[in-house]
């Protein structure tokens, strides 16, 4: 328990130092803005407390907006998928349920259903921040192809952090 607690709260700094020191500086057009620090609600523990999640989501969305000056932006779009995420999980839940003590990654339940289960949860954070910071619908197309264009690149990466930083240990 208290391993988890540790080894998620780093996970926490380092997705956000990540975010903020390495990709907000990375200019890759203005339709591509990927943001990996959501993978830190993506791969909590499936018995995480729903108020938990939700202070979670809070914590990380408010600490990015501090750095990227977005004024709760980040907050309310993170909430949102905090909220959803354990109606998300049940959607995809096996017949026999989760096993206890595991997290949603590619090593304990597959590439198709990690792929389906964060893809859900990403699109529906950058539809929540995107159409939140445009706020207006003569802007929808282009705010569309940014999404669509962003969750690609963000699940992307989601993806190969997965396979470059998830050990076999942690699914045992």
């Amino acid at each position: 328990m208290v391993t988890t607690i540790i080894r998620n709260f780093i996970r926490f700094i380092i997705l956000i130092l990540v975010q903020v020191l390495i990709i907000k500086n990375i200019e890759l057009g203005r339709f591509v803005n990927p943001f990996l620090y959501i993978l830190f609600i993506i791969a909590l523990p499936f018995e995480t407390p729903k108020w938990l999640l939700l202070l979670s989501g809070f914590l990380l969305g408010i600490t990015i907006d501090m750095f990227y000056n977005t004024m709760g932006m980040h907050a309310a779009a993170t909430v949102f998928m905090a909220y959803i995420r354990p109606s998300i999980l049940n959607l995809f839940s096996p017949r026999e349920g989760y096993e206890f003590g595991t997290q949603p990654t590619i090593q304990y339940l597959g590439v198709p259903w990690f792929l389906s289960y964060s893809a859900i949860l990403i699109v529906l954070h950058h539809f929540i921040l995107f159409y939140l910071e445009v706020f207006r619908f003569s802007e929808f197309f282009p705010t569309l192809i940014r999404i669509i264009v962003s969750s690609v690149s963000t699940l992307v990466l989601v993806v190969l952090s997965q396979y470059l930083f998830q050990s076999k240990k942690e699914v045992e």
